[in-house]
């Protein structure tokens, strides 16, 4: 792969950088020759400053294995105050990601939870910030060595680096002669599903397969289905998640009701859930099991009041490019996109009509779920059935056979 050509994605098409932009990268230490293509890509687009968050995933793990436990509750204040000066100038996020799915697989899971919830506390403010689009914010990924072996363990590191970057490559429609031109065509189809699904305003969507999903969901007046490339706060389009072959809007929080079958993995903070699923009973998660790290789910479940809910309808093609690959990437960002799949936790306010300046309670009150946390978990199949219920009760065919009807 061009990986100078999926640098310029990141800061064209991901965050659509312009003249005198600030620009934050999250990175790995692993990943460095990557995040310099990146850091250039940047400039060249017009920003007037790059800061780099590098991160280590060794050092992370063994601060988890040999810190205080009491560590893990607080959140240094200059972290916080670094987002909230970052957030002021409305700085576009890049996060690369490339960690180890098995990296704290042998963590206390307990360390690990006191610190996404002490994180998710401190930096509340930053995160509806970036959820509410006030600033402009992409996903993309390079391979680590850890990550390419999980994915593909009969190669050398090496090779196995190489066939992850391809993958990546098929996924992000770098193959093409000018990604950023298929992107914009890409993004344009997204968007003509969404008109269609927004123009219907549905009531609820029916899910039905033979894993035995049997669900329901209701949809809150005013919602919004987004794809593709979503704008700014202030008019400017960016892509959130590269790759991305879905459209999604928000549920009723207390609409869901019924079944869900995982259809595929579900890769948590280092441990691999799986063969699980979860009842719904007038919105809440009302029991659940899985045949493997069911206490991961649980934690998942539990975590605060609100991620026991739904925050997240997501509808992908069981034809989309990452379905066709058939690889499990051990990694949401590419797995969701592979699969329909809903979201614990919060919501994006800004998946219906009317959220600008609304406070938690009046958001709480047009059905929008707040929660600490936000889980993708996967439910697609070739035979899945979708079908929308509309205002007067006509039932309208969302998917068939696992593919959009329309």
């Amino acid at each position: 792969m061009d990986k100078k050509k999926y640098a310029d994605l990141a800061a064209y098409v991901g965050v659509s950088i312009k003249k005198d932009d600030y620009v934050v990268i999250a990175s790995s230490i692993e990943t460095y020759e990557f995040t310099r293509l990146v850091a250039a890509s940047a400039y060249e687009a017009g920003a007037k400053d790059v800061y780099i968050n590098w991160t280590d995933g060794q050092c992370t793990k063994l601060r988890f294995e040999k810190a205080d436990e009491s560590v893990f509750e607080t959140v240094p204040a200059w972290q916080v105050k670094f987002f909230e000066e970052q957030d002021a100038k409305r700085a576009a996020y890049i996060n690369i990601i490339s960690e180890d799915p098995d990296l704290l697989g042998s963590i206390d899971p307990v360390r690990i939870k006191k610190n996404i919830m002490a994180q998710s506390v401190a930096l509340k403010a930053h995160r509806i910030h970036t959820m509410s689009n006030i600033s402009r914010w992409t996903v993309v990924a390079a391979p680590s060595k850890a990550w390419a072996s999980k994915v593909f363990p009969n190669e050398t590191p090496e090779d196995a680096v190489d066939k992850l970057w391809e993958a990546i490559a098929q996924t992000c429609r770098m193959n093409s002669e000018d990604p950023v031109k298929e992107w914009h065509e890409h993004n344009r189809r997204s968007h003509e599903r969404c008109e269609i699904l927004n123009a219907k305003q549905l009531k609820s969507l029916k899910y039905k397969n033979s894993l035995g999903t049997d669900f329901e969901v209701k949809l809150p007046k005013g919602h919004i289905w987004l794809g593709g490339s979503e704008d700014d706060a202030f008019g400017t389009p960016f892509n959130p998640n590269i790759p991305t072959e879905e459209v999604f809007t928000l549920p009723d929080r207390l609409g869901a009701n019924g079944r869900v079958v995982s259809s595929l993995p579900l890769s948590y903070n280092g441990k691999l859930i799986e063969d699980f699923e979860i009842t719904f009973k007038d919105g809440k998660a009302v029991s659940f099991k899985a045949g493997k790290n069911e206490d991961v789910l649980k934690s998942i479940i539990e975590n605060d009041p609100g991620s026991s809910y739904l925050g997240e309808v997501a509808l992908v093609p069981s034809d989309s490019p990452i379905t066709k690959l058939g690889i499990l990437f051990y990694n949401t960002l590419f797995d969701e996109n592979a699969s329909c799949h809903l979201a614990l936790g919060k919501a994006y306010p800004t998946s219906i009509q009317g959220s600008e300046g609304k406070s938690e309670e009046e958001l709480r009150a047009m059905g929008v779920n707040d929660a600490l946390v936000h889980v993708d978990f996967m439910v697609g199949s070739d035979d899945l059935s979708i079908v929308g219920i509309e205002q007067d009760g006509s039932e309208f065919p969302v998917f068939v056979d696992g593919k959009f009807a329309f």
